[in-house]
């Protein structure tokens, strides 16, 4: 398996009201945030994002990205769950000559992407990715994969691994200790599977992963 490495350090923190979205979550509004429409990136904060628009705040972690993995003009990265395209926009930014693509299964977030992404981005499920095998040169999943149930987890990182030959990154969501899985689980609305460190590992495992990975733990 590759290594564990913290590769959005450079992401800007954003401030979380864990008590009012505790207050505010029920099974409608947790209905309606699974559906990753127009409520879930530009809706009211308790849906999601309360407003997901581009302010290039990915450009150093593009740059991060480029630097890891030593990526170079015509290589091939693909973004699974990619949302809006801030993100694949960012990576051709950094690296001009990059071919950068992206997935996300909202069409929502497709129809309102970046102009410079149009022709870039696909709809489509990361359980199931319609590419060849090593169809690129590294594959990113950020915040994303915890959005499956554990069966399907498994398969959408072996599916990572299948385009990748294991140059990939991912990051979910955790928490190390019973008082960030409190916190995470006040805030989490869409994470249909979630675990300590270990039991992401073995989901890595079974999927046959070796990419690089992290985690997102809210802690504040």
């Amino acid at each position: 398996m590759g290594k564990e490495i913290d590769l959005l350090r450079s992401l800007p923190q954003t401030k979380r009201n864990i008590q009012k979205r505790a207050d505010a979550k029920d099974p409608t509004v947790v209905a309606i945030a699974k559906q990753f429409g127009q409520e879930y990136w530009d809706g009211d904060r308790k849906y999601g994002y309360g407003g997901y628009r581009y302010d290039g705040r990915w450009r150093p972690v593009a740059r991060d990205l480029i630097a890891h993995f030593g990526l170079k003009p015509g290589m091939r990265v693909l973004d699974v769950g990619c949302g809006k395209g801030f993100l694949v926009k960012d990576l051709m930014l950094e690296c001009p000559g990059l071919e950068a693509f992206g997935l996300d299964i909202s069409h929502y977030a497709l129809m309102n992407c970046e102009k410079e992404v149009i022709g870039r981005l696909q709809l489509g499920s990361a359980v199931s990715l319609p590419f060849p095998d090593a169809s690129f040169d590294c594959v990113i999943s950020l915040n994303t994969i915890h959005n499956l149930a554990r069966a399907d987890a498994v398969v959408a990182m072996r599916e990572i691994q299948r385009l990748s030959g294991g140059r990939a990154f991912v990051q979910v969501d955790s928490y190390r200790t019973p008082e960030e899985r409190e916190i995470a689980v006040s805030w989490i609305i869409t994470a249909r599977f979630h675990d300590y460190p270990d039991g992401w590992l073995k989901v890595y495992a079974e999927a046959g992963y070796t990419g690089d990975y992290y985690w997102t733990i809210i802690n504040r």
